[in-house]
């Protein structure tokens, strides 16, 4: 597989491949409909691309109490909690 480099990337931008792929993609499809491709939506996509926002403590928090509710349906539903399972061989 090809190493992303400045050469063989969108405009040179420090891109991975999936990320130049659908750029790539985008300019496709905007061209094949005959719509201009240089549209504030790529210059917004290539934005988050290449300045993501960060997470808020707020949202990691979030992240984890819907883990421990995933995890809460699935040991009501009867399944076995796998990071609470006892792992010990019996003997």
């Amino acid at each position: 597989m090809m190493e992303p480099e400045p050469a063989n990337t969108f405009r040179g931008l420090p891109l991975s491949s999936e990320q130049d792929s659908e750029i790539r993609h985008y300019i496709h499809v905007r061209q094949r409909s005959g719509l201009p491709w240089d549209t504030p939506e790529l210059h917004a996509m290539l934005a988050d691309m290449l300045h993501p926002p960060e997470p808020v403590d707020e949202d990691r928090r979030s992240i984890s109490g819907s883990m421990d509710m995933e995890r809460l349906a699935a040991v009501l539903d009867g399944e076995v909690d796998r990071d609470k399972a006892d792992t010990s061989p019996e003997s």
